[in-house]
């Protein structure tokens, strides 16, 4: 069953490896027995419809969960259950993705207009005045 990103793009199954290991921490014997922790490992060369600009911002967001073959590793062992563990990894992943698929805004450069330019001296000049009166009283006399 394909996670579902958004509306118009889900990741194929192919493209994700789950391997079921023991979790860390305490949990008494059955965290000896059970292994309820998983690591999901994400392969983004399956996934076609990532262009590249979303794949190097994907890259950004992963970090050190990035392997040196391309591989996003994520490790789940927040919940008890091998079940609940599997479904916080896939949202996690899923998060990272949506993130990575939000292209920024480019950043146009621009210009104050003279009258903004005006309004600011203006107001530099009555902020200077009202400072001036701020000053000893001298007596005239």
């Amino acid at each position: 069953m394909p996670i579902e990103i958004t509306p118009t793009f889900s990741i194929p199954d192919d493209s994700i490896t789950l391997r079921f290991i023991r979790a860390g921490g305490p949990g008494g014997q059955n965290v000896n027995k059970v292994a309820t922790a998983v690591q999901l490992r994400f392969d983004p060369t399956f996934c076609p419809r990532l262009s590249v600009g979303a794949l190097v911002r994907l890259q950004r967001l992963a970090g050190r969960r990035m392997t040196d073959e391309g591989h996003v590793l994520i490790s789940a062992q927040r919940f008890r259950t091998q079940e609940a563990n599997k479904r916080d990894a896939h949202e996690r992943l899923a998060e990272m993705l949506r993130e990575a698929l939000i292209e920024p805004k480019l950043r146009r450069a621009t210009k104050p207009t003279r009258a903004s330019k005006e309004r600011r001296l203006v107001s530099k000049g009555q902020r200077s005045q009202v400072k001036n009166m701020r000053g000893k009283v001298r007596d005239h006399d």
